[in-house]
């Protein structure tokens, strides 16, 4: 599926209702005051519902959701941490096959890295860096950033430490960015499993099965998460008050198609990914040869005089 990044429904977050199947669809019931209020869901039309922690979901639903091809995330609330995930087995590999086509190709991995840089920053990369270079241009910049957003707040020498041995002997700074991460990488992590694609297998980072979320979330930090972490530093309870502010001000950013669409752009640079249609369901797997691509399945190949 592709979802539609100018269709606001392509995902929808639900919280403190029950999802249930009637008669005419799918729809989420909330109890108000002596009276239940029902909202029917366009499962049709959506490419991932995200359910917040106050959510209860029927088995029937949850089958026709699956059936119309919507995936469906279980996140924390404001849809800022990913728990779990269930997703239709009509959900195309189109998007999983380009990003380990990439991955496995050293060019063309390298080339996603420095595309990266290149969106992170806003900058031209010289041509043959490598991948140690672009390391230690990464860092650079991140020090001039938090040397400038240090001295826009007042503070003094800023250092980023992740210590989790040593939670509670960290800045204020330090927990408000680790907390704002943590809702980033959930939002990022439920757009990679609405399309399919593997959480494991990163570009820059390794090792780890969100190392591709960490790629993609590195792409908007200093426009989130960062902004948030130092406007905190005088904070007496940084973690919570982080991941409240970076809920409010997330609507300003509609985060979720953005990634999307930069995914898109990421893996298939040359495509035109402006208007992708609504839907690629695959309807029935289908077959790999090398030299002739893609067969269909369900076909006897044996040969005719046998």
């Amino acid at each position: 599926m592709l979802p539609r990044v100018a269709d606001s429904l392509s995902f929808l977050y639900l919280d403190m209702v029950r999802v249930v199947q009637d008669d005419t669809g799918v729809c989420a019931q909330i109890q108000v005051d002596d009276h239940t209020d029902t909202v029917y869901v366009p499962t049709a039309a959506l490419s991932c519902l995200l359910l917040g922690p106050g959510v209860s979901i029927t088995t029937r639903a949850l089958a026709t959701l699956a059936r119309h091809g919507t995936s469906v995330v279980c996140t924390g609330s404001g849809g800022v941490r990913t728990y779990a995930a269930v997703l239709p087995d009509s959900l195309t590999t189109h998007w999983l096959e380009q990003q380990v086509t990439a991955w496995s190709d050293p060019d063309r991995r390298l080339d996603i890295a420095v595309r990266m840089y290149a969106m992170r920053f806003g900058a031209d990369v010289p041509e043959s860096v490598t991948l140690d270079q672009l390391r230690g241009m990464e860092g650079q910049r991140m020090k001039a950033l938090y040397r400038i957003l240090a001295q826009q707040h007042g503070i003094g020498r800023f250092r980023r430490n992740y210590h989790p041995d040593q939670w509670e002997q960290q800045d204020p700074v330090n927990l408000a960015l680790s907390a704002a991460n943590t809702c980033l990488y959930g939002i990022v992590h439920a757009a990679l499993l609405a399309l399919g694609c593997s959480p494991a297998l990163g570009f820059v980072h390794a090792g780890n099965q969100h190392a591709f979320v960490y790629d993609i979330a590195d792409l908007y930090k200093a426009d989130t998460t960062l902004p948030v972490a130092f406007s905190l530093h005088q904070s007496d309870n940084p973690e919570p008050e982080a991941r409240r502010k970076f809920r409010e001000e997330l609507r300003l950013f509609r985060l979720l198609p953005r990634i999307v669409q930069d995914l898109q752009n990421l893996l298939t640079p040359d495509a035109d990914t402006t208007e992708p249609p609504d839907r690629h369901d695959v309807d029935m797997v289908h077959l790999w040869d090398p030299q002739a691509g893609v067969l269909p399945a369900g076909v006897n190949y044996a040969p005719e005089d046998t």
